[in-house]
């Protein structure tokens, strides 16, 4: 066999098995594709079940269900970005009614100033401006020291700090007062870590005092509406 024929030969060989490797690639990234796309479509309700419960848990730490009857998910506005709520994206109010009359907004707020950056909470307020409950769902704080703000984390299982909040007003803790013992308010606070306390405390009072103000403007939006107030962007 003369050379350039053996080399068209192995050209060939080599070509053959390029294209046939390929097309086992291709197959192997179609079945996977069409594999993964099945498991997405078959686990999507799961997730979303499982983002609900999750939405649900927050919120019933800060209001029990037997506050409201009203569907909470159905019952949601958006709220923009709001330099007192300190926040910087997008969230969802929850409305709680029962028998149809207005009863408490759920809603998330932030504290920037915490010890190691920001403290997201999440906050019940009742349509008599009282603050019915205060939860901290994620921070950074040392732990062992400013993680006290955390119920779960705090020593005190029987009556923790954050607890000092529930069902408190500004008929009962004037506005000027919703501040740190150390500060010259109401609040406790831990020796030693009085910066988390501090953050918390201030965040809670100013987002009491902005739901209260604009509570029948939130209760009055349609469902799935958007509030958004001007000259209060971060």
């Amino acid at each position: 066999m003369s050379e350039p024929i053996e080399i068209a030969r192995r050209e060939s060989s080599v070509l053959r098995i390029s294209v046939r490797t390929a097309a086992i690639m291709l197959a192997f990234t179609v079945v996977f594709t069409a594999m993964m796309a099945g498991t997405y479509k078959a686990t999507e309700p799961l997730v979303a079940a499982s983002a609900l419960a999750e939405k649900l848990r927050l919120i019933g730490e800060v209001l029990p269900p037997s506050y409201y009857d009203n569907d909470l998910m159905a019952d949601a506005i958006t709220l923009a970005p709001h330099k007192l709520l300190g926040l910087d994206d997008d969230t969802r109010l929850w409305r709680a009614r029962k028998n149809g009359e207005a009863v408490a907004l759920v809603l998330e707020a932030a504290a920037r100033d915490g010890y190691s950056g920001r403290i997201s909470l999440i906050l019940a307020v009742g349509t008599d401006g009282r603050l019915l409950a205060l939860r901290v769902t994620s921070h950074k704080e040392t732990p062992g020291l400013g993680d006290y703000i955390d119920p779960k984390k705090d020593r005190n299982k029987s009556r923790p700090w954050i607890t000092q909040f529930n069902s408190l007003g500004f008929d009962t803790v004037p506005r000027d007062k919703w501040r740190v013992k150390k500060d010259g308010g109401k609040f406790d606070q831990m020796a030693g870590a009085t910066i988390s306390a501090r953050a918390v405390t201030n965040a809670s009072g100013r987002a009491l005092a902005w739901a209260t103000e604009n509570r029948d403007k939130l209760f009055g939006l349609a469902a799935n509406g958007r509030f958004e107030d001007q000259g209060v962007k971060p």
